[in-house]
């Protein structure tokens, strides 16, 4: 079905085209906006891909690749987005953590935590963490999407974790020590 809709659309058909978009849009939404952390700034880079999609479509020659390249483009999308502003904007928080009601209260702190950590991380960092952690992609399927050996791919995912890590444990570590001195 989406190899029929990817073939259609690299001919021109609109509809088609449409009708991918729809589909594709909101995953591609959903990975800018845990990548760029702002539902604007992500709006604005999934549609840059959309158009990149567009006009990349004739080119490209293998319609079962389709998911991987549409993917390519909103991570690499993202990377421009976040570069335009000199920073990473944070004012949405979409990190989906099941919780009881007992412990509701450590797991927003928890969350809060990681959301800070995780604004601090390059585009690059947190495009290879959305892609494992959220889209549940193995490191080769990251470096195919992002157009890098696996290798690198390995590497970014071990230096982000350990970044968020470290950046976690260092919040931890202040907040302890001003309330300390409190």
């Amino acid at each position: 079905m989406q190899r029929d809709l990817v073939e259609r659309a690299r001919e021109g058909d609109a509809d088609a085209f449409a009708e991918l978009a729809g589909t594709a849009g909101d995953r591609m939404y959903a990975i800018a906006t845990r990548i760029l952390r702002d539902a604007d700034r992500a709006a604005d880079a999934t549609q840059q891909a959309l158009i990149s999609v567009w006009e990349g479509l004739p080119g490209l020659r293998d319609p079962d690749r389709f998911d991987a390249w549409s993917c390519r483009l909103v991570v690499h999308a993202s990377y421009r987005e976040a570069r335009r502003e000199g920073r990473m904007a944070a004012r949405v928080r979409e990190i989906h953590v099941p919780t009881a009601v007992e412990d509701e209260v450590h797991t927003v702190d928890d969350r809060d935590e990681v959301d800070r950590a995780f604004r601090r991380l390059s585009p690059e960092h947190r495009a290879v963490l959305v892609l494992h952690y959220y889209a549940g992609l193995p490191v080769t399927r990251i470096a195919d999407i992002l157009g890098i050996a696996d290798g690198t791919a390995a590497s970014r995912l071990h230096h982000a974790t350990r970044q968020l890590r470290a950046a976690v444990e260092a919040d931890a570590r202040n907040e302890t020590a001003w309330r300390t001195t409190a």
